[in-house]
């Protein structure tokens, strides 16, 4: 099961209270307050974990709470800090914090016309970068820290302070120097199983794909890039049509975006259509998105129609870059290589 976004609860630890003490022992007379402070509550932690490739687990577990401090003890014993806890997520996390105050609100909201009401607090890319959800709590202080040379028997002690708390929504965006756009049966998982050494699902009928596919390509001088195999859109994507929101969200973050077109127009269809169609759903998306740096890579070019269909194609798109290749027959892939290279691979 891929879960790429998802909401959790998070509760960081009470501060442990102050308390009132009075040393008592023998042969010291007067021997004056010593009640301790109590610990720090325990901080909500997230921290980016590369072995963590989705969100599945807090599927199983959306509440993450952290230990709340000790109370001081006598002969000014200061209380254990609360442990924090922490909670791994993939690179390309994004965290939103929820105006909602409970998870009963957070799904009142969704469910609602208004919808969800959310801040983003955080963008998790590095491996081991931590954020603090919710910090702890601040320990109270026990009556010893009252004694003053006018107040030598003080009852003044204070509590220990509440933990942050909330609602938050983490969504994964993978993170990938290239995405590969297209319809189903495009040739895009296939392109992606050519190019590097990933296993995406292939088969003849219409989304095969079901989750973000990232392949490494290797080139030479030790560079590298990171290849998206996103899964196939249809008309309306940009509404939530189809797989819709569910995946453009992961080619935000890419250098290039390849739209994967299929040259012989198997199935009917209309390789000019299809990219206009693309592009179109790509900027009702986000405009921002429309604005990357895009080429076209024409697959299925052994199949006879191919050469008419990319001769059309190249009148009606004079100016786009376009990359004839058979991802089914392996040919045309050192030329695209050779270009990914010299666009993503020597930045890295």
């Amino acid at each position: 099961m891929f879960i790429d976004h998802i909401r959790i609860s998070a509760k960081a630890g009470d501060g442990g209270d102050g308390v009132v003490s009075w040393r008592r022992e023998k042969f010291v007379p007067r021997g004056g307050p010593d009640g301790g402070d109590g610990g720090s509550g325990g901080d909500v932690i997230l921290i980016v974990d590369h072995s963590t490739d989705n969100l599945r687990a807090y599927h199983y577990d959306p509440k993450l709470i952290a230990e709340d401090g000790k109370p001081g003890g006598g002969t000014r014993k200061t209380g254990r800090a609360g442990k924090k806890i922490i909670g791994k997520v993939p690179p390309g996390t994004v965290v939103y914090r929820s105006r909602a105050a409970t998870l009963a609100e957070a799904v009142t909201a969704e469910r609602s016309d208004e919808g969800i009401d959310l801040e983003p607090i955080a963008d998790l890319t590095e491996d081991g970068q931590q954020f603090v959800v919710c910090h702890g709590g601040e320990p109270g202080c026990g009556n010893w820290n009252y004694k003053t040379p006018t107040n030598r028997t003080p009852t003044e002690h204070t509590l220990g302070t509440p933990g942050e708390q909330g609602i938050f929504y983490l969504e994964l965006r993978r993170i990938a120097d290239v995405g590969l756009v297209g319809f189903p049966n495009a040739g895009k998982s296939t392109l992606l199983g050519k190019l590097s050494a990933a296993k995406p699902k292939v088969a003849s009928y219409p989304f095969t794909t079901l989750q973000p596919t990232v392949g490494v390509v290797e080139f030479p001088g030790f560079r590298r890039c990171t290849v998206a195999d996103i899964p196939g859109l249809i008309e309306g994507a940009h509404a939530n049509r189809g797989l819709g929101h569910e995946f453009l969200r992961h080619i935000t973050r890419c250098n290039l975006l390849l739209f994967i077109l299929d040259m012989a127009g198997v199935d009917g269809r209309d390789p000019v259509s299809d990219l206009e169609i693309l592009r179109r759903e790509i900027k009702e998306y986000d405009e921002d998105l429309a604005r990357f740096p895009w080429k076209v890579v024409a697959n299925k070019m052994d199949l006879e129609a191919s050469a008419a269909n990319l001769e059309a194609f190249r009148q009606r798109f004079p100016k786009v870059e376009i990359i004839p290749i058979s991802a089914d027959h392996a040919t045309g892939l050192d030329e695209l290589r050779q270009i990914l290279d010299n666009d993503v691979g020597h930045r890295r």
